[in-house]
């Protein structure tokens, strides 16, 4: 016993080795700062900013409240979570022997009838008690570790990619939530529009009979209304399929409180959020779980290569066991009747028709797609930061200006409806005014719209999305 006990302490101080190569993590493939070197405004990284302190609207909070706890992807990814912790505690549950207690019985005869038969012949018995390693190989050359620390970084990268998708999530529901609220808004001014060009095919319809308008100005009047009609149903339409996309992000029905808010202009009604700054390419190496979990992957591929490498030595095994054994049951634990049992085994691979070398081969290849994927994606991160920023310094003025448009329009339609009422100008210049009026509208929608959800994106780029 005190032999198989020093063998033990032995193998697993010998069993230190590693050949897994040094990782060392690859530069990143940006510049060191952002196109045009942005202003920087003041306040908290995004990465630290929870999201209940960026959206702060109470109805979209209990939005992304909800979706936290229904969405069926979400879902999955923590159960991804608890898989790749399960097999990471398998992988190194390999590093240390089982132990296992087995029993055993027999009786047994040159002829089959003597167990039956008096005098038909001897029956020899056998009974075993062992408590024993079993074929556990002792890991020499870091071939059991480095498969640990390959499942350990995929356990790790699982868990960054949990955090990634719980952030998509919020900008999802938050982007879902204020395409709605521009439905309504873009659904009300179609809406007015359909009105205003019924009141115009009336109007003109009125002057057609008295002979003071032709028929082509009463046709052109019904051309725009229809045209309004089929934009309103198409609005109802879209409106309708938005919400459906946001249910399934919730995986709840939308509650009603949620578009709550009388005042015509829903976009303005949210709350604000605060600016957050887009500091260095660099800082999006600590602050993006799913950069964070790229390179785990790349970890895990480089301790890969540690397993392969290790194949090409020899595998030292162990067998061991000690107990008692008896001929009789009775007997079985009487003085006298120890068994023990050890049972080394060493393999050292000769000839395998190049099947290690192949295996080293493709861990090597892992390694170098990994390393490119990890590449990829600081490059997707720094575009995707860049185009939110392009964004943030250019929507205001585009905002701006087509309000100033929709604004112009107004007016312009006011005097185009007094001039046709007064007879001074023609059907055509009213309903271009009101065509050119309704398109003013829609963009100045649009722009608060792509202005916001700019917002969203910028804070979900720069990886935010953490919980209080």
């Amino acid at each position: 016993m005190k032999l198989i006990l020093t063998v033990l302490g032995a193998a697993l101080l010998l069993a230190s080795c590693s050949l897994i190569p040094t990782y060392e993590r690859p530069a990143a493939p940006v510049p060191s700062v952002f196109p045009g070197d942005p202003a920087q405004p003041g306040g908290a990284a995004a990465s630290v900013v929870p999201w209940q302190n960026f959206f702060t609207d109470p109805r979209l909070q209990k939005l992304i409240e909800t979706a936290l706890a229904n969405n069926r992807d979400l879902r999955v990814s923590a159960l991804n979570i608890e898989q790749a912790r399960a097999q990471f505690r398998i992988q190194r549950a390999a590093l240390f022997p089982a132990v296992g207690l087995s029993a055993s019985g027999s009786r047994s005869s040159p002829n089959p009838l003597a167990a039956f038969v008096e005098g038909a012949g001897s029956v020899s018995s056998s009974y075993s008690v062992n408590l024993g390693i079993t074929a556990w190989e002792i890991d020499f050359f870091g071939r059991i570790a480095s498969l640990k620390e390959a499942a350990l970084a995929q356990y790790l990268a699982t868990e960054e990619s949990r955090k990634a998708a719980q952030i998509s999530l919020i900008g999802a529901v938050a982007s879902g939530w204020l395409t709605l609220l521009a439905d309504d808004e873009l659904l009300e001014l179609t809406r007015q529009t359909l009105g205003t060009r019924e009141e115009s095919v009336r109007l003109t319809k009125l002057r057609f009979d008295n002979g003071v308008a032709s028929e082509i100005d009463f046709q052109l009047a019904n051309s725009l209304a229809e045209t309004a009609r089929a934009s309103y149903a198409q609005q109802q339409r879209l409106r309708m399929q938005d919400e459906n996309a946001l249910a399934l992000l919730l995986g709840a029905p939308l509650p009603p409180e949620a578009m709550a808010g009388g005042d015509a202009n829903k976009l303005d009604g949210v709350k604000p959020m605060p600016d957050v700054p887009a500091g260095l390419p660099s800082d999006l190496l600590a602050e993006r779980p799913d950069i964070r979990a790229a390179e785990q992957q790349l970890i895990g591929a480089n301790a890969n290569i540690g397993a392969a490498r290790a194949a090409f030595f020899p595998r030292i095994s162990l067998t061991s066991s000690i107990g008692t054994a008896s001929s009789e049951f009775s007997n079985l634990f009487e003085r006298g009747t120890k068994a023990w049992s050890f049972a080394p085994q060493l393999t050292l691979p000769i000839f395998d028709a190049g099947r290690n070398q192949a295996n080293l081969d493709s861990s090597r290849a892992a390694r170098e797609i990994a390393v490119a994927q990890y590449e990829k994606s600081i490059q997707t991160a720094f575009r995707e930061v860049a185009d939110a920023l392009a964004g943030r310094a250019t929507l205001g003025e585009q905002l701006r200006a087509q309000r100033a448009q929709a604004q112009a329009e107004a007016v312009r339609l006011r005097l185009s409806d007094l001039r046709f009422r007064n007879g001074i100008a023609s059907a055509l210049d009213l309903l271009d005014a009101q065509r050119s009026l309704f398109s003013a509208q829609q963009a100045a929608v649009q722009a608060r719209l792509a202005q916001l959800q700019n917002q969203v994106a910028l804070y979900k780029v720069l990886g935010g999305g953490g919980c209080l």
